[in-house]
């Protein structure tokens, strides 16, 4: 549900791409750099929607070779996802609203979001499920931020109006920081599970 904002407006994205929509101040970015928004928008939607199912006990146990191959395709488009997005945060122009603060917030959270897939890759690959579990909920939490963000969004904005560019950029970290929080109090609220107690995901 999390994921049904963005993966709405990302379609309506590449539509636009597509189609040859007229090039406005508000779209040009988009137009002057389309591989790395494409990529995001599509690695983002695989991630975020598909990977929802990776986190359903009774799948995992019943189908855990559907579980392995699609962990094998989640976590390439995770990090597609994260370093696409990197990308355009370095080297994209700053839309109207954006500031320093708000680059720092993503280069810090996309970078988290990397990090964790990668550490969660190296954890199952040694057969540790635990902390595969743990590295992969922090990723996809973090995955799962632009759902958040207009729920921390539009509350402000139906009773204070549009954010200010130091507003924008503390919303935008309330969306990350709330799903890490949330997923960090899931991850103790369950017991330790030890490696027999799951499938591995083989990635190799």
């Amino acid at each position: 549900m999390l994921s049904a904002v963005p993966v709405a407006a990302g379609t309506a994205r590449v539509a636009e791409l597509a189609g040859g929509a007229r090039v406005t101040a508000d779209n040009a970015r988009f137009f002057a750099m389309p591989l790395p928004v494409v990529l995001h928008i599509f690695g983002a939607s695989i991630f975020c929607v598909l990977g929802a199912f990776q986190f359903v006990p009774a799948l995992r146990r019943r189908r855990p070779r559907w579980h392995r191959v699609a962990g094998r395709l989640l976590v390439p488009c995770g990090l597609v996802a994260a370093l696409s997005g990197l990308w355009m945060t370095l080297f994209s122009e700053l839309p109207p609203g954006d500031g320093d603060l708000l680059t720092v917030f993503r280069l810090f959270f996309g970078t988290a979001m990397a990090v964790s897939i990668v550490l969660a890759t190296f954890a199952i690959r040694r057969r540790d499920v635990r902390r595969h579990r743990v590295w992969m909920t922090r990723g996809y939490a973090i995955g799962l931020g632009a759902g958040t963000q207009v729920l921390t969004h539009v509350p402000w904005a139906l009773l204070v109006g549009v954010p200010g560019e130091f507003t924008r950029a503390m919303l935008m970290a309330a969306g990350w920081v709330i799903n890490l929080v949330v997923a960090e109090w899931a991850l103790r609220r369950r017991a330790p599970v030890r490696g027999a107690a799951e499938p591995a995901v083989s990635l190799g």
